[in-house]
């Protein structure tokens, strides 16, 4: 184990001690459960993430959808959203509040539409509104106060890596589950845009487990300086599926 993991074991049991929740893995998977559960409140999986620009487009097809799910990953997703939540769980363990604000702040930056600034903190605020209810705990309460004085714009993956620290979540199994909820909320969306089945949605998702095992990997490995995706292409999709005239996803 290294001094990182150390220090993350440490200071979760302090957060979660504070929170008065249990550190016992039962426990953890089960905040893992509910947070990522589609049924979660928080608007999450009202996104496309990019999917439905792709689709008016016609630049995606059954075929490709895989591997486009797992460039977002290893391009997109990973190095932003990803990077951010292990960032600002290790933030709030260790109490580094300014640390937390600049992680926030960084990842809203690397959003370079309206459309996908406002999706990031439409369901970050209510992630994080719904968590400072049901999970509770001085670090989601600190990160609220950072939003409200607007110190922090409140970007999901940082609410959930907030809350997941504050459950007592082991970091990797916090941010394995948001990439898997990401992946889950991507192949939702293919479905209601006919781009695959219910049955080939879960190959897909399978087919994706290595890929999250490699982003999962990366991002507990990289600092702030590293934090922020470039997939070109994704950005000129969302700015197009921002103007269309018809829209059934947020982003």
């Amino acid at each position: 184990m290294s001094g990182t993991d150390v220090a993350d074991a440490g200071g979760v049991a302090g957060v979660a001690a504070g929170a008065g929740v249990s550190g016992d893995g039962l426990d953890a998977l089960l905040v893992c459960l509910q947070l990522t559960d589609s049924a979660f409140p928080s608007g999450f999986y009202t996104l496309s993430h990019g999917l439905e620009g792709y689709a008016q487009a016609k630049a995606v097809t059954p075929d490709t959808l895989p591997a486009l799910l797992a460039d977002l990953l290893r391009h997109g997703v990973g190095p932003s959203d990803a990077t951010a939540l292990v960032l600002a769980y290790r933030a709030a363990t260790a109490g580094d509040w300014e640390l937390l604000a600049e992680t926030d702040q960084r990842l809203h930056a690397t959003r370079l539409n309206r459309e996908l600034r406002l999706a990031a903190t439409r369901t970050g605020r209510q992630l994080l509104d719904i968590a400072r209810e049901s999970v509770g705990g001085e670090a989601l309460e600190r990160y609220a106060a950072l939003v409200a004085r607007k110190r922090a714009p409140g970007c999901q993956a940082v609410a959930a890596g907030v809350a997941y620290a504050s459950a007592g979540v082991p970091v990797e199994q916090a941010v394995t589950s948001d990439l898997f909820a990401f992946c889950a909320s991507f192949a939702g969306a293919a479905l209601r845009l006919r781009l695959t089945d219910h049955r080939k949605a879960q190959v897909v998702l399978r087919a994706a487990s290595p890929v999250i095992r490699e982003v999962v990997s990366a991002a507990l490995a990289r600092d702030l300086a590293d934090l922020g995706g470039c997939v070109p292409v994704a950005d000129a999709m969302s700015g197009r599926h921002e103007r269309a005239e018809a829209r059934l996803f947020m982003s």
